[in-house]
């Protein structure tokens, strides 16, 4: 049985063949997402260089999901990622999106356990409006947030400038992205006491 604990090692072989270091066999990158699905760590190594390749292949499944319709991400955040390319303000999206995904990850699962199981906190004062964000936030995000170009209401973003506005602006933004997140993991605490 293979240690789950440890990353699935892929090699990609000259030929641009995958190739599963567990089983012995190749692998296509559908066969790669349904392994990060089931919750796999995957690193992608090219046999001749030793250069991981991970970021690489894990991008590229991104863009044929994208391509075909699965569309996960809007314009607008596409968009603001090209942009941080180019600015200083890159160097902080990284660790934000980290936590970001982590707090996503964390708000859901302890939805999910208060759903499943009767909730003292449920009548706590602010959790009817703390609900209904996150409520409008799942519904934005399983809808794709809307058109391209638009943000969810009281979201970061909402009420900011337009795109092409200074760095300053986008500062700004990040900082009120910060303070929401602080808060909503100050919320989710107090929701495991």
């Amino acid at each position: 049985m293979a240690d789950t604990d440890k990353p699935l090692l892929i090699k990609r072989y000259a030929s641009r063949r995958l190739y599963n270091t567990e089983t012995s066999d190749y692998v296509t990158l559908e066969d790669i997402a349904h392994f990060i699905r089931d919750g796999r760590e995957v690193q992608i190594i090219d046999l001749k260089s030793g250069d991981d390749l991970t970021r690489q292949y894990l991008l590229q499944i991104i863009a044929e999901h994208e391509s075909r319709g699965e569309n996960v991400l809007p314009i607008n955040v596409l968009t603001d990622l090209v942009r941080t390319y180019s600015t200083q303000a890159g160097s902080m999206v990284p660790e934000f999106l980290a936590q970001s995904f982590d707090l996503l990850r964390e708000g859901q699962s302890q939805m999910m356990e208060n759903m499943t199981r009767a909730n003292p906190l449920a009548n706590m004062p602010g959790m009817d409006a703390f609900r209904a964000q996150q409520e409008a936030f799942l519904k934005a995000v399983s809808s794709g947030y809307g058109a391209p170009g638009s943000t969810m209401p009281g979201m970061p973003g909402a009420d900011t400038p337009e795109a092409g506005d200074d760095s300053r602006a986008a500062d700004e933004n990040l900082d009120e992205i910060k303070e929401q997140l602080a808060e909503l993991q100050r919320k989710l605490s107090k929701l495991d006491k």
